[in-house]
């Protein structure tokens, strides 16, 4: 019965007809502080519904004070990992909700962050597997953010530590993955080659171009990957809902980079 649960809520954040999803990541303020574009909540979450985007991913804080207060309707993913930037080391995360809590609250799915190669890693590992069982149990989506990021990580973007945080993700029972892209589209097909499970792209930091943003999207998926999970190349660009349209016509339309850049 746990995978038809799975099955159900996945469908609430996962296009049918595509197969791909649209995930806007509001969690940063619990390691930033307030920070632009976040400031109201509702607004934020209803500007990307508007857009089209499949889900909206924070913390407890957003579906208490900003999920479907009004507008278009979006899915929850509730993030359970935190840290913050002036706490002693802002790569190790640590579970600050659980499975059950995430469930009572109406979530479509949950996500945990993970940064292999840091200090901390066996810890997150098995924060990993304890989360990863709880959802089997529950029949609860999990989507893994799994990045590469420690002393031994020579290249972030590179594409073996990538593959390798990819691959751990569906290892240890993720049912979607999201990571760095690795920079171009032969690169990051291998990526997807060695990870059983869909594999979506992060948005990384601010970007000046947002057609360089959309053109990244259109390679991602060419390689195979099946969406993006992107926050502040969204809800800090000029207009979040016409940036989110736009996004959605590539991943969703099947537009070219040039054509979603036309979209108003």
């Amino acid at each position: 019965m746990s995978m038809i649960g799975k099955s159900i809520r996945m469908e609430r954040f996962v296009k049918r007809d595509t197969g791909r999803t649209i995930i806007a990541p509001m969690d940063h303020g619990v390691g930033v502080g307030p920070i632009r574009g976040l400031t109201n909540l509702p607004e934020a979450v209803d500007r990307v519904a508007l857009g089209g985007a499949n889900a909206v991913l924070g913390h407890m804080g957003l579906a208490k004070h900003g999920h479907r207060k009004y507008g278009n309707d979006v899915g929850l993913i509730i993030h359970l990992s935190a840290s913050t930037s002036i706490g002693p080391n802002s790569n190790h995360k640590v579970l600050v909700t659980t499975v059950e809590e995430a469930i009572k609250v109406g979530a479509d799915a949950v996500s945990i962050h993970v940064n292999i190669g840091a200090e901390d890693e066996p810890e997150m590992l098995q924060d990993f597997g304890h989360v990863a069982r709880k959802c089997d149990e529950w029949g609860m989506p999990l989507l893994a953010m799994v990045y590469p990021r420690g002393p031994k990580i020579t290249s972030e973007f590179g594409k073996d530590v990538v593959a390798h945080a990819a691959r751990l993700a569906a290892e240890l029972g993720a049912d979607i993955v999201k990571t760095n892209y690795t920079g171009d589209i032969d690169s990051f097909k291998e990526v997807v080659r060695g990870t059983p499970i869909p594999v979506i792209i992060a948005g990384g930091p601010h970007m000046e171009s947002e057609l360089d943003l959309l053109q990244m999207i259109a390679d991602s998926l060419e390689a195979g990957g099946k969406g993006v999970a992107i926050g502040r190349n969204v809800f800090q660009s000029e207009d979040p809902t016409r940036t989110t349209r736009r996004i959605s016509a590539v991943v969703h339309g099947g537009f070219s980079a040039e054509e979603a850049f036309k979209i108003e």
